[in-house]
């Protein structure tokens, strides 16, 4: 008597994983080293050391879930806690503890007190890249994020263009477009790190310049495999989720 054996159950790697996972390991082909930072953040770090100081109108940019003061660790009262409204920060902790030249990218959730919508919601991922050196300049992050789209979507030519956009922590700031599909699409916001965030680390930004870039992870995959909605990303639902 044969038995007849049971089908194994396979399982599937989240479509953000696996964006995720290709475009860090593009980046490390690139030469840049993969960091990860704290979901729970610092006012300091998440907006003072970016430039962004209390009475600074760009806070209004960012919607942000700040956490209760009883929430807060005892040794540290005197600081105030949020949930990172963007990865930024960790060019700062990053420039704190290594000296330059070096380029890195750190992946990570970040979170927006917002409605949400099929192109908006209140827990999505970014993927930040800094590179500081000598010399650098907004050609470079060209050359970047060419080779970037390059590989990620498999265009021998991958056509780009630079918008003028505002971000505290840089100047100039930048918006990234890439053409797609006949169409303009925003892959990324971006500019030269301020010499007033260099400052706050310790570095002389007539001696060191860099760049910083931040593409949204989501925005990404929705491009990519054609997805119109971001919450199908967190609705759990399996007749979704099992197609990758």
């Amino acid at each position: 008597m044969n038995r007849q054996k049971r089908p194994k159950n396979k399982g599937h790697f989240h479509p953000l994983t696996l964006v995720t996972k290709q475009m860090t390991d593009i980046f490390q082909s690139m030469g840049f080293d993969v960091f990860l930072g704290p979901d729970i953040e610092t006012e300091y770090y998440n907006f003072d050391a970016l430039n962004i100081p209390k009475d600074h109108p760009a806070r209004d940019m960012w919607d942000t879930f700040w956490l209760k003061p009883e929430s807060q660790i005892s040794n540290l009262k005197s600081q105030k806690y949020l949930l990172r409204t963007h990865t930024s920060p960790m060019q700062v902790r990053y420039m704190e503890h290594h000296q330059p030249p070096f380029s890195i990218v750190v992946p990570g959730r970040v979170y927006r007190y917002e409605a949400t919508d099929a192109t908006h919601e209140i827990q999505f991922n970014q993927l930040e890249g800094l590179m500081i050196g000598r010399d650098i300049t907004l050609a470079h992050l060209k050359g970047v994020m060419a080779g970037f789209l390059k590989k990620l979507f498999g265009d021998k030519k991958v056509e780009l263009r630079f918008r003028p956009g505002y971000f505290p922590f840089v100047e100039p700031g930048v918006e990234v477009d890439a053409l797609l599909n006949g169409r303009w699409i925003e892959i990324a916001g971006a500019g030269m790190v301020h010499p007033r965030v260099l400052k706050n680390v310790n570095l002389n930004p007539d001696e060191w310049q860099g760049f910083a870039f931040g593409v949204g992870i989501d925005r990404v995959a929705m491009i990519k495999y054609k997805i119109d909605d971001i919450r199908l990303f967190y609705g759990n639902d399996l007749r979704f989720l099992n197609q990758f």
